[in-house]
């Protein structure tokens, strides 16, 4: 990390965390923030449900949300970009604060409740996105819709082919009762209908489910069985969690979803277990914790095909992207894979 970087990421852990988080954004629309560019290797160049990526390593949704720092994104090394929520109308989300930084635990609580702009602003500036990017949508409800399972459809249709996949995020814990759309009957009603809209669009993309970390056991073999017999392309595993337990920051008991550090163990057990019960026949995306070289690769031999990250930045800043990236090649040499598909499950037995 540079000396300005390390400046940079001080000044901003000074301000109120939801301040610091748009002025990230602004520092990576006016070009001030680290840009490495592309970051690719044969070794770490992979395919994830057809789509080609330069790397395995995405960024996760939550962080650009109305998709207003694309341009800085598309330069910051991702082999990836994930952005979203949109919800069909604008929404203003939770009540601030709804952000805290849990420093001692480098983790993070949000209950942001899908603040967003709505798909129609949004979707004016994915119409404007940067050429050779990988760039996906994160599809939520809004709060106080009659029938949320449409609104998922609704913003696919509206948005769909301005990116290159979507996701369906029924695990947030921030929307009231949303969660429970991840009960088998319900989930497989919703996928249904935003795989219909897929089918509508001119060029149909992969379509991903994002699931929960507390998830039980049958929970998550209910899980397996709707998403494969959906045809959605893969599971991203997981989202934030409403566990509490070991953290040692001021901040633990506020409501809302928990991510980074504490999150790793948990999310990449999930992860392993899902492997496990689709016999490795659905690509996973492993979320959650990974701050290091190391836990990107354990996710890697957990399962998953690719992964996402966006806590982590708040204490490593966007130098950790390629400093990653460097040290999962490195990993993934010493042990004698050529590629990271090689790799993927090879370590699933320590963790499911």
């Amino acid at each position: 990390m540079s000396a300005l970087e390390q400046i940079g990421l001080r000044l901003l852990r000074g301000c109120d965390p939801e301040r610091a988080h748009g002025l990230a954004l602004s520092a990576l629309r006016s070009g001030l923030a680290p840009a490495p560019g592309p970051v690719s290797t044969p070794r770490l160049r992979t395919s994830v449900a057809g789509l080609d990526l330069p790397n395995p390593l995405g960024l996760a949704a939550g962080f650009d949300k109305n998709a207003t720092a694309l341009q800085g994104l598309s330069k910051a090394g991702f082999g990836f970009v994930e952005v979203g929520a949109a919800t069909p109308r604008p929404q203003p989300g939770n009540p601030k604060p709804r952000l805290f930084r849990l420093t001692e635990d480098r983790a993070a609580i949000n209950r942001f409740g899908f603040n967003n702009d709505g798909m129609e602003a949004i979707c004016e500036r994915l119409a404007q996105r940067p050429r050779g990017m990988v760039l996906g949508l994160n599809l939520g409800a809004n709060k106080d819709s009659e029938d949320r399972a449409k609104d998922f459809a609704k913003v696919l249709t509206h948005c769909g082919k301005h990116v290159d996949f979507a996701t369906v995020n029924v695990s947030s814990p921030n929307t009231e009762k949303l969660r429970d759309l991840q009960g088998k009957a319900a989930l497989s009603a919703l996928l249904d209908g935003v795989m219909e809209a897929r089918a509508g669009l001119t060029r149909p993309i992969p379509v991903f489910l994002k699931i929960a970390p507390d998830l039980d056991a049958q929970g998550l073999e209910d899980v397996a069985e709707v998403a494969l017999a959906s045809r959605v392309a893969g599971v991203i595993a997981t989202n934030t969690t409403l566990s509490r337990d070991g953290l040692r920051s001021k901040h633990r008991d506020e409501t809302g979803g928990l991510s980074g550090q504490p999150l790793f163990e948990m999310s990449t057990r999930t992860l392993a277990r899902l492997y496990d019960l689709t016999e490795g026949n659905l690509p996973l995306i492993g979320v959650g914790g990974i701050g290091s070289a190391e836990q990107a690769y354990a996710k890697i031999r957990a399962g998953a095909s690719a992964l996402q990250l966006y806590t982590a930045l708040v204490y490593g800043g966007l130098s950790l992207v390629p400093e990653i990236l460097g040290g999962l090649e490195r990993l993934l040499a010493r042990d004698g894979f050529e590629t990271v598909a090689q790799a993927v499950g090879t370590g699933v037995g320590e963790w499911a």
